[in-house]
């Protein structure tokens, strides 16, 4: 079993010793530090990579040295990896960025739609139920477009919708057909995400009839625990290796990795 997508305190997760040691004693194979990194000149996003820390594009040089000293200690192995917030108009700018820093694989993600985060309930809770079909609409887009920009090895948490009440169970079959279909023809791998599968809404990104699309493509499917602290870690691996072996799914490692 092999975790390729959790955070450390270069992002918005703890210190980078005690995941990996946490992911050492659940007895892991091998693991990926993906910390969030937002790139952009837009005000507003720069405003969030502010609050949160999400600046792995100057301090991933310094994480590098941490990862070295890590692996002198640890026996399982630890990969530098990135998680990029996607939008569009970033793209220019993610590009470059990945191009200089040379991580092992990256992840992209979809975390906003028009300025307004997609995990943030209360940002939706004046919409109409047309104007949040519409957001929908809008994240499937820019989802479709992280794929097609063939920047990232690693669509993360492919239905984020679905972790939002005022989203939630809005995505449909036409959704997750253009998004897979999109994945057929890429060098980009979605993710099996178990970042909610264990809390109260269980969800698992992708959902079922997600999966279903993909599947029937033919797309293989990485994993990734989105673990934030070290407690979080064999519970979240343990569920994925049930929820794999129910499914009968072999994951494949981000393009890229030698397994």
């Amino acid at each position: 079993m092999r975790d390729f997508h959790l955070h450390s305190s270069y992002s918005d997760g703890a210190f980078l010793p005690a995941m990996v040691d946490a992911a050492d004693a659940a007895g892991l194979e091998g693991v990926g530090l993906a910390d969030h990194c937002v790139v952009t000149e837009r005000e507003a996003a720069r405003d969030e990579r502010a609050r949160y820390g999400f600046t792995l594009d100057q301090t991933y040089e310094r994480r590098r040295r941490a990862i070295e000293q890590a692996r002198e200690r640890a026996d399982v192995e630890i990969y530098d990896a990135v998680e990029m917030n996607y939008e569009p108009r970033d793209e220019q700018r993610i590009g470059e960025f990945l191009a200089d820093a040379e991580f092992e694989y990256s992840l992209g993600s979809v975390h906003a739609v028009d300025g307004r985060s997609i995990q943030s309930a209360s940002a939706f809770a004046g919409l109409s139920e047309a104007e949040r079909d519409r957001v929908v609409d809008r994240y499937y887009e820019n989802l479709v477009a992280l794929v097609e920009s063939e920047l990232f090895d690693v669509a993360a948490h492919l239905d984020l919708t679905e972790r939002t009440p005022p989203l939630r169970g809005r995505a449909t079959e036409d959704h997750y057909r253009r998004a897979a279909e999109a994945l057929a023809d890429s060098r980009t791998v979605p993710e099996i995400n178990a970042g909610r599968a264990l809390r109260d809404a269980g969800i698992v990104h992708p959902s079922e009839p997600f999966l279903d699309a993909l599947r029937e493509r033919g797309v293989g499917v990485t994993v990734g625990t989105d673990a934030h602290r070290p407690g979080e870690i064999a519970d979240r691996a343990a569920f994925l290796e049930r929820y794999l072996d129910d499914r009968g799914i072999d994951p494949v490692a981000p393009p890229g990795l030698d397994p």
